[in-house]
C-alpha cells in the first residue's frame, strides 16, 4: 500500500455531502494553504524566492493574492521578481535583435508558469493517487465514493487518467465503473434541470414551479469547468 499522505483531507471532502465535487473542495483548500504560505513564511526563504523569480504567478493567483492583508510580502516578492526579469528585458546594443528575442522567450515562459499552480498540482496528483488507492483497498471508502452526487468533469477525467497508471486492470475497471455511474446520473439530472429552466421562459410554463432548475446554469458551468468562481 502506498503512503496515504492526504487520507484525512480526502475523507473530509467525501464526507461533506453537499452536491459539490469533493476534489474541488480539496483543490480549494490546497490553494488557500499555498497562498497563505507564499505571502507568509515561505516568502522569506531564499530557495523559494529563486523559484518565484523564475516562475512568477498566473493571473488567477495574482488576483487572489492582491486583496489579502500582507501587501508588503507581495511587494517584496514582486521586487525580487522584477529585478530578475529586468536582466532578460534590457536593450542589447549591437545585439539588440538577439536581446529582444531573449526577452520575448522569457515573457512567453512566464505566461506558462506559476509557482502556486505548480505547488498545488504536485500535491493534487498525490490526492488523486491516494483516492484511487483508497477505492481499491477500503470498502468503507468505496461506499462513501459511491454516495457522491458528482465529480466535476475536469476532476473526473484527472482521476481516471491517474488511476489507470497506479491501479491494476481490475481495480481500475471497478473505479471507472463507479465513477461513470455517478457522472451519468448527474449529467442526466443537469440536462433535465437545464431543459426545465429554458422552458420556464415560455409563457406556457410561467406558472409552473421551478423545481431544481433555478441554479441549473451555475451548476452546469461548474460541472463542466471545475473549480471556478462565478460572480
Amino acid at each position: 500500500m502506498r503512503e496515504h499522505i492526504y487520507t484525512i483531507e480526502i475523507n473530509d471532502a467525501f464526507d461533506r455531502m453537499k452536491g459539490t465535487c469533493p476534489f474541488c473542495l480539496i483543490y480549494a483548500k490546497l490553494e488557500e494553504t499555498e497562498l497563505d504560505l507564499i505571502l507568509g513564511a515561505s516568502m522569506m526563504e531564499p530557495e523559494v524566492r529563486k523559484i518565484t523569480n523564475k516562475k512568477g504567478f498566473c493571473p488567477r493567483h495574482y488576483q487572489k493574492m492582491f486583496p489579502r492583508k500582507n501587501r508588503l510580502s507581495m511587494a517584496l516578492t514582486l521586487e525580487s521578481h522584477l529585478d530578475e526579469l529586468k536582466k532578460d528585458l534590457k536593450p542589447g546594443g549591437l545585439l539588440s535583435r538577439d536581446a529582444a528575442e531573449k526577452g520575448v522567450r522569457r515573457a512567453e515562459e512566464l505566461e506558462q508558469t506559476c509557482y502556486v499552480c505548480d505547488r498545488i498540482e504536485e500535491k493534487f496528483r498525490r490526492v488523486l493517487v491516494n483516492t484511487a488507492d483508497l477505492h481499491a483497498e477500503e470498502s468503507a471508502f468505496r461506499r462513501k465514493f459511491n454516495e457522491q452526487t458528482q465529480f466535476c468533469l475536469p476532476h473526473y477525467t484527472q482521476l481516471l487518467r491517474t488511476a489507470v497508471k497506479c491501479l491494476d486492470k481490475k481495480e481500475y475497471a471497478n473505479l471507472a465503473e463507479d465513477a461513470a455511474k455517478i457522472e451519468s446520473n448527474y449529467v442526466n439530472k443537469l440536462k433535465d434541470d437545464i431543459s426545465w429552466f429554458c422552458k420556464k421562459f415560455d409563457y406556457q410554463h410561467e406558472n409552473e414551479p421551478w423545481y431544481d432548475s433555478k441554479d441549473a446554469v451555475e451548476r452546469s458551468i461548474r460541472f463542466l469547468s471545475g473549480n471556478i468562481e462565478l460572480k
